[in-house]
């Protein structure tokens, strides 16, 4: 093969595992932290139970397609190919087992290291769901977060259009390859999106269409990017309710909108708010949860107030049900008479208010 000066490039040993058969994200991670950056160098592929035939394809220099990917990010301005070891792949994405190995972004990648709500639901939204995700978002926004779906119609495309008329960010996760924007009637949303700040992403390569299978692996993506997923309206039988399934493996927080039982699109909604979703009427019932969000610059409260969280890593641990304070202290590592100190001054502050057997969650306005 001639030298076309890229045998060398970084983003060929991720090539190269993406096309080895029987590796996934979750092994092909374990191999790279396990034998270091320099793991497709070293020599020691051997060693880490791998067949033959594995070791030949993960050798095997698959230049044609770096090429490929190569031009398609010189092609227009803003196009990023991050690997799971680039230091602007997002954190947040990165903690979930099976992270994409690679994203391809077009827009502001700083914008995905920004704190997001993922926000899913039916794509026949009833005329309820439609105003839900019109009222609800704005507050969302205004308190910084960033919204997260998946450009689908119905309750995602309905999300990012209240982002951007909320003066707000929002990202969108393509089932398919950032070059064939699926659905086609959301393209000049997306470029709205991408002109506001956002941006649009993808794991498959740019010429790949949308087909089925992508959009439950979309959607890992959606949740694992988020700290929270509210799902607005969803059936029974619904690819959101993947989302949330998702989210919960994952560790993050499931919300859901109630409704009539004789509403189906409800149905979905309800069953997760059985299992344990928290039910959401309004904006803040969302952020009162998200804790994180306030560490993360993102502000309940008006910013002239100069309220800062106090321990925030103590108030984490305080539910909105009864939690003793031994309970507290432990989940804190801190001593009990210090976690005691502080639990009364965060009641005096608002943020706690003591109840038998401990202390619980302070609603605040």
């Amino acid at each position: 093969m001639p030298d076309s000066g890229l045998e060398q490039h970084p983003l060929l040993p991720w090539l190269a595992l993406q096309h080895t058969s029987g590796i996934g994200p979750v092994r092909a991670i374990r191999l790279r932290t396990t034998l270091g950056e320099q793991w497709y160098h070293s020599g020691q592929l051997s060693s880490c139970g791998l067949s033959e035939e594995q070791q030949e394809q993960l050798q095997t220099v698959h230049v044609s397609i770096l090429e490929s990917l190569l031009e398609w990010q010189q092609r227009a301005p803003n196009r990023h190919i991050l690997s799971w070891d680039d230091a602007a792949y997002p954190e947040q994405l990165k903690a979930i087992p099976g992270a994409p190995l690679l994203l391809f972004v077009e827009g502001e990648v700083p914008a995905l290291a920004r704190p997001q709500i993922a926000v899913v639901g039916s794509r026949h939204p009833s005329y309820v769901g439609r105003e839900n995700a019109k009222t609800l978002l704005p507050p969302l926004v205004e308190a910084g977060a960033v919204i997260t779906s998946g450009l689908a119609i119905g309750i995602d495309g309905l999300s990012h259009r209240a982002a951007l008329d909320s003066g707000g960010l929002t990202l969108a996760v393509l089932g398919s390859g950032l070059d064939l924007c699926y659905p086609k009637r959301h393209r000049a949303l997306a470029d709205e999106m991408i002109d506001k700040g956002g941006a649009l992403l993808s794991e498959f390569y740019p010429w790949v269409g949308p087909l089925a299978h992508h959009f439950p692996r979309r959607n890992r993506i959606i949740s694992g990017l988020s700290l929270g997923v509210l799902i607005i309206e969803a059936a029974e039988r619904s690819g959101s309710l993947i989302t949330a399934r998702y989210a919960m493996e994952q560790g993050r927080e499931v919300f859901a909108i109630p409704g009539a039982r004789q509403n189906p699109q409800a149905s979905g909604c309800n069953r997760l708010i059985q299992q344990g979703a928290k039910l959401v009427s309004e904006a803040s019932d969302i952020l009162e949860e998200l804790v994180a969000f306030s560490v993360a610059a993102i502000n309940i409260r008006p910013p002239d107030t100069e309220e800062l969280l106090p321990y925030p890593a103590l108030l984490d641990n305080v539910g909105l049900e009864t939690t003793a304070v031994d309970l507290i202290a432990s989940r804190c590592q801190q001593p009990v008479q210090e976690v005691l100190t502080r639990l009364v001054e965060l009641e005096l502050a608002g943020w706690v208010e003591a109840v038998p057997g401990g202390y619980v969650r302070a609603k605040r306005g």
